[in-house]
């Protein structure tokens, strides 16, 4: 018998707003390290599903859907654990998960192609990576005959933050249920037949494009439209844009996955037992974390002390917690969130207010990554500002100018290609050179290590807005 085509599809388009300070826009909960493991949470997800591979099942890259600003973060994450990815899908703005998984349906249809997909959020853990393999093997191959399969997790407790799905004779799916209240995930953990909705969904390519033309048609339509006019940049796939944008936001579960009980299209749920969790708050966090005899978690520089089920997590200096009960205490270098370990799922209130106020710690953290590197604002103050610069070997900034500000640049570490108007100079260690304001210049790395520079901006107005680009080796405007 020949082996069932797996299509691994990772949902990487999430902002993380409750995992803030640590998660923010500009740089998600998914590309952080947030347990005890060497890697990113889509670094996780992606090896997880690598990992399914066996006799009767070949594995396919996986394909990544995500938005236009992270896009290269996607690859060198990926890269970094020796994955290229079949394809990234950058959706044009946000529409939530039905349009999402419907993109990589088509994306999975070329060419004849009819995979079993399966599909996972970025944001997850497991603790046992054999039993989650072993649970994902056996949808796979259910799937393969037709239908969906959905995977569940027995609760371990009365929660509320998740939706449910109640499993009905068979292993079919009885019935979805919104995220309950306190008395009513009580009774549902009672009753043995209620499970968390893990979000994990496994089916053929072939059959989510049957099931949504069915039940939302609408969303199938408007999304083959953008698939239509898409654009391909090496693994880089770009729906059409104003197309993309009249697809109506709609999830998974909404749009397809909640009419199917009852229905001609067969549901089936497998219950995954793998130690699964969602990271979607510093609760979550907090349980999957190893703790002392007190039940305190600490990550990074920290001591705590006469304190019982707290969370700390150190970024950039000590943090001390002394006297506390049941809190969580998160440190970045421009921004320190305390909270009630049991209301973190309220830290998004906090996002919405600093985006309501404009302020930049919603989206960036003081270290930005760029797709040639980073840079980490370091001090700043009237007319000035000072920024520590990697860039990585072979890449470089845009060619641009700034009208508002003079720049200086003192190599720290490797070999800088500066240039500045008309002159191209090779700088090394402990050397330095100046930018005059209105000058076109750009910085490169023609060396095989990362480049390091101090810059120091003097002027007006030292925002990054003050940019003209002339060239760009990606693609920014």
């Amino acid at each position: 018998m020949s082996a069932i085509d797996v299509q691994p599809v990772v949902m990487a388009g999430g902002s993380g707003t409750r995992l803030w300070p640590l998660s923010r826009s500009g740089y998600p909960k998914q590309f952080l390290v947030l347990d005890d493991s060497q890697h990113t949470l889509l670094q996780q997800a992606a090896l997880r599903l690598q990992a399914l591979a066996a006799p009767d099942i070949a594995v396919a890259p996986p394909v990544i859907v995500g938005n236009e600003e992270h896009r290269f973060m996607v690859l060198d994450q990926l890269r970094e654990v020796g994955l290229e990815p079949a394809a990234v899908l950058l959706e044009p703005m946000g529409r939530n998960t039905a349009p999402a998984l419907t993109l990589a349906s088509l994306q999975a249809l070329e060419g004849g192609a009819d995979p079993v997909l399966v599909v996972t959020p970025a944001d997850q853990t497991v603790t046992s990576n054999a039993a989650f393999a072993s649970a994902m093997q056996a949808a796979a191959r259910q799937a393969a005959k037709g239908g969906i399969v959905i995977l569940g997790i027995h609760p371990d407790r009365p929660e509320t933050g998740y939706g449910y799905i109640r499993r009905g004779e068979g292993g079919s799916v009885a019935q979805f249920v919104e995220k309950p209240d306190t008395e009513t995930a009580v009774r549902y953990l009672a009753d043995g037949q209620y499970f968390w909705n893990a979000g994990i969904f496994v089916l053929k390519a072939s059959v989510w494009m049957q099931a949504l033309e069915r039940f939302r048609p609408d969303i199938a339509l408007a999304t083959r439209a953008a698939w239509a006019g898409r654009q391909v940049d090496a693994r880089f796939v770009r729906p059409a844009r104003e197309a993309f944008a009249a697809v109506p936001a709609e999830s998974v579960d909404y749009a397809v996955m909640e009419h199917c009980p009852g229905s001609p299209v067969p549901i089936h749920m497998l219950a995954l037992d793998a130690g699964w969790n969602d990271l979607g708050a510093w609760e979550a966090v907090w349980q999957v974390a190893a703790k002392d005899a007190q039940g305190n978690a600490h990550i990074g520089d920290a001591i705590v002390a006469d304190s019982r089920n707290t969370l700390v997590h150190a970024t950039s200096r000590l943090v001390s917690v002394v006297g506390m009960d049941n809190v969580v205490v998160v440190e970045t270098p421009d921004a320190v969130l305390v909270a009630d370990r049991t209301q973190s799922q309220n830290v998004k209130k906090i996002v919405s207010q600093l985006g309501s106020d404009q302020r930049g710690e919603h989206a960036l953290h003081r270290k930005v990554h760029r797709p040639w590197g980073w840079y980490d604002s370091i001090d700043m103050g009237a007319r000035f500002q000072v920024k520590r610069i990697m860039v990585k070997p072979g890449a470089s900034l845009s060619l641009q100018k700034h009208h508002h500000r003079a720049e200086h640049w003192i190599v720290v570490s490797g070999t800088a290609e500066v240039t500045n108007g008309d002159q191209v100079t090779l700088l090394s260690e402990n050397q330095s050179t100046y930018i005059p304001l209105g000058q076109v210049h750009r910085l490169a790395n023609p060396g095989k290590v990362p480049l390091e520079i101090i810059e120091v901006q003097s002027g007006s107005y030292l925002g990054e807005d003050d940019i003209v680009r002339f060239e760009d080796t990606y693609g920014r405007s």
